[in-house]
């Protein structure tokens, strides 16, 4: 126990990788559902979001408005890369000092 509190033992991979999974999973779902609530808690804020989205969808031709939620799509699947490349390097980190232990 000593060793994990003064960093001489490392958290295992198996541990990064359920942090992975939560953090892929709960965090683009955890943002939609408050950002949503705080849209509908605070009134000026859902009458500013619904008063934004009728102007812009009403601007917006159908190509532009398929090349928003293209950018949308693309900002999210390159977000969730970029959160696989973080641990991915994590995980090869302690790898790399596990094997370099061993010698």
């Amino acid at each position: 126990m000593m060793d994990f509190l003064i960093f001489k033992r490392f958290i295992s991979i198996e541990a990064l990788i359920i942090f992975y999974y939560i953090g892929a999973i709960v965090l683009p779902v955890g943002v939609y559902f408050i950002i949503s609530y705080l849209i509908v808690k605070n009134d000026y804020a859902e009458k500013a979001f619904v008063k934004g989205k009728e102007k812009i969808w009403s601007v917006l031709t159908k190509t532009q408005r398929v090349k928003l939620l293209v950018s949308f799509a693309s900002i999210f699947l390159l977000s969730e890369l970029f959160w696989r490349m973080l641990f991915e390097f994590l995980i090869a980190y302690i790898q790399i000092r596990d094997a370099l232990l061993q010698i």
